[in-house]
């Protein structure tokens, strides 16, 4: 089994990949009610560039961890696609809609670490 740290740092690692942006880690491990330990929020610039996140993150656990979610959607209009890796759950937005939900704010109870774009 994978420790957590090590798949928070695969996601990331992935997101990066594929030039994703506004990355934020929230630890939410301390919260009872949380659906998951840590949430990890990015974006992409275009739906295709979001999708390619997303298949990254997908790949990249897989191929390097024996690591497959445990659900996923959002793929079909690809403005927001969730990947739930049970302990870990990664949201990938467009900006509008990122914006428009705002889990940053949803869980601001949360420790957060926001992850310098790599240009």
């Amino acid at each position: 089994m994978t420790e957590q740290g090590e798949l928070t740092e695969g996601i990331i690692e992935a997101i990066q990949d594929k030039k994703g942006s506004k990355i934020v880690k929230i630890d939410l491990s301390d919260i009872m009610s949380a659906p998951a330990s840590t949430l990890i929020i990015c974006q992409g610039k275009s739906t295709s560039q979001v999708g390619a996140i997303a298949d990254n993150i997908r790949d990249h656990l897989l191929a390097e961890y024996g690591q497959k979610p445990w659900h996923y959607e959002g793929y079909r209009n690809s403005q927001w696609i969730v990947i739930d890796y049970s302990t870990v759950t990664v949201h990938v937005f467009l900006p509008k809609y990122r914006e428009f939900y705002s889990l940053e704010d949803l869980w601001s109870d949360g420790r957060r670490e926001d992850i310098a774009d790599i240009d």
